[in-house]
């Protein structure tokens, strides 16, 4: 089908455009969730406004829903995903999930997800969604990012939908031993992509790539330390 195409299109654009790097078992879960960043949902819908489907596969940011809602591009929501080295039992962290689809994909690689948003009217599209397309391991759950999800902690990855101008040192601390976090940190044109590991006490990071990415609420510094 023409959706297929493009699916397949778009994870070899990434392969291509991660000079042969890029792990097929990331582009792989790609297509099997069907990647349609309107809503994060994995499927085809039919609910998408108007004039969205020819930019549906497009490497921009795009608003699902109006509000101040936008999503990771696909190309940054790919590298991440293969920076976090998700493995098939890892407990998988998902803040910032929006309506789903990054939960999908991380379900398609992860052994479960906690998938965290604190929009109610997002949630509750993340768990239709979700449940529409047969995702049995992932769990939306409803509270403020910046504190993650304590009671199913801890987690092998943390995975942050966006971008945040400080260290995420909260949502590190619910981090198993050797447990990582991926986000985006920083504002653009600075902002990189970066990963921390929790090793004991400390939570040790560094970049993996140069990255843009929508600023998640709550994860804004301080007027005197903007990056």
């Amino acid at each position: 089908s023409p959706l297929l195409f493009q699916l397949i299109e778009f994870a070899l654009t990434v392969a291509r455009a991660s000079g042969g790097a890029f792990d097929p078992t990331v582009g792989q879960a790609m297509v099997a969730r069907g990647y349609n960043r309107n809503y994060r949902t994995g499927q085809e819908t039919t609910h998408r406004p108007q004039g969205t489907r020819e930019t549906s596969y497009r490497d921009v940011v795009i608003n699902p829903v109006g509000g101040t809602v936008a999503l990771l591009k696909p190309m940054v929501l790919a590298k991440m995903v293969q920076a976090a080295a998700v493995a098939a039992d890892d407990h998988v962290l998902d803040v910032g999930c929006a309506t789903g689809y990054s939960s999908a994909l991380l379900a398609r690689l992860a052994g479960s997800v906690i998938a965290l948003e604190e929009d109610e009217g997002l949630a509750r599209l993340a768990r239709e969604n979700l449940a529409a397309i047969g995702v049995g391991n992932a769990t939306v759950v409803t509270g403020p990012l910046t504190q993650g999800w304590e009671g199913r902690a801890p987690y092998d990855v943390i995975f942050v939908n966006g971008a945040s101008e400080i260290v995420p040192h909260a949502l590190a601390r619910q981090l198993k031993e050797g447990g990582r976090l991926v986000a985006v940190l920083g504002r653009a044109p600075a902002a990189q992509a970066m990963v921390y590991r929790c090793l004991g006490s400390d939570i040790s990071g560094w970049p993996v790539f140069d990255a843009a990415a929508p600023l998640l609420p709550g994860f804004s510094a301080p007027a005197a330390f903007v990056f």
